[in-house]
């Protein structure tokens, strides 16, 4: 659980947010109903159990669009009772609402769940004893949900941002390594329940060190930005291409069978010896595939593509070779040794 909430910062601002205002929200409950306040124990009371659900369901399903819009509802909603029932005393609470909803729900949700908040707020009887009041209430109101806004549009900027640079490579712009594991364990479960076949091919550049040592690593980094944009361009509608590393490509295909694997491979092995030129001329790859099968891990599935573009490599380069399937050099007959005549 302390590592989605470490890598989710949505699920541990809800997470922290909600348990620290249930936990705040039942200790007032239990003073105001040591004090006699039925009334006011009893919304305490209320809104704490409504705040505890969308946490624990969040917690539970790493979910937090549902859960953030809940919270926000039940916050303002809460907030808008209790200071119809308590009256001018739950005027702090209101300003720590507006400010909270932010960090909760996306920035417009929240500025909506503000603007009806404060309308109410200032609709309400005996809420306010002179108009003055009233003014510097809606004045504040205002201010703290205009800065909260500009403040949460910049971290979901920044946000993003920081996603980009966590799961884009820098050379081909294609997602990287993380966002390939995320994408073959998602694939992985898929397989297991049945939903969606899929198939795995690695590409890897031939003979890529005699293009960094004989014309410099400006001219490798030239050679994966541009096969980079081959399979990009090559990709279906449900196809992914990863940058793997060093001058390996990841390619997770929407495909049903192997022979409709080794098609795809075949095909992008040709896009790639067809298009793809360095200073020495023409540059090819090597492919191995895999189709998900029974693997409980996505690394097991790996190994089978990376064995099979070991094949490939040993073929002679510029070849593909996919797990499970024979290839041109491995139906060609064995020539038996000669009878030895005495």
């Amino acid at each position: 659980m302390l590592n989605r909430l470490q890598r989710n910062s949505q699920l541990g601002i809800i997470v922290l947010l909600g348990l620290t205002t249930v936990l705040t929200l039942a200790i007032f409950a239990v003073y105001r109903a040591l004090q006699g306040q039925w009334a006011a124990a009893s919304i305490d009371f209320g809104i704490a159990v409504l705040i505890g659900g969308p946490v624990l369901y969040a917690m539970r399903t790493g979910k937090t669009i549902g859960p953030g819009m809940l919270l926000c509802t039940t916050n303002s909603l809460g907030c808008a009772v209790a200071c119809y029932v308590i009256g001018p005393a739950s005027l702090p609470w209101v300003y720590l609402v507006l400010m909270t909803n932010f960090f909760i729900a996306g920035p417009r949700q929240a500025l909506v769940f503000n603007l009806l908040l404060t309308l109410t707020l200032l609709f309400l009887p005996h809420m306010f004893g002179l108009p003055i009041d009233r003014m510097s209430a809606a004045v504040v109101a205002a201010l703290v949900t205009l800065f909260a806004y500009l403040f949460a549009l910049q971290v979901s900027s920044d946000h993003r941002v920081l996603e980009d640079m966590a799961s884009l490579d820098v050379l081909t712009g294609l997602p990287n390594r993380r966002m390939m594991e995320q994408a073959l364990e998602e694939a992985v479960a898929l397989q297991r329940i049945g939903k969606r076949s899929h198939g795995l091919l690695i590409a890897d550049i031939d003979h890529f060190k005699e293009v960094n040592d004989s014309y410099g690593h400006a001219a490798g980094d030239a050679a994966i930005a541009d096969l980079g944009a081959i399979l990009k361009f090559e990709m279906r509608k449900h196809d992914q291409v990863f940058r793997f590393g060093g001058e390996e490509f990841v390619m997770l295909l929407d495909v049903d069978t192997p022979e409709d694997l080794r098609a795809a491979s075949e095909r992008l092995r040709q896009a790639v010896r067809n298009g793809l030129r360095g200073p020495a001329g023409r540059i090819t790859v090597s492919l191995g595939g895999a189709m998900a099968g029974e693997e409980e891990r996505w690394q097991e599935w790996f190994s089978l593509a990376d064995e099979a573009l070991y094949r490939a490599k040993n073929n002679g380069r510029d070849s593909s070779v996919i797990a499970g399937l024979a290839t041109p050099a491995d139906e060609q007959p064995t020539q038996s040794a000669p009878e030895h005549v005495p």
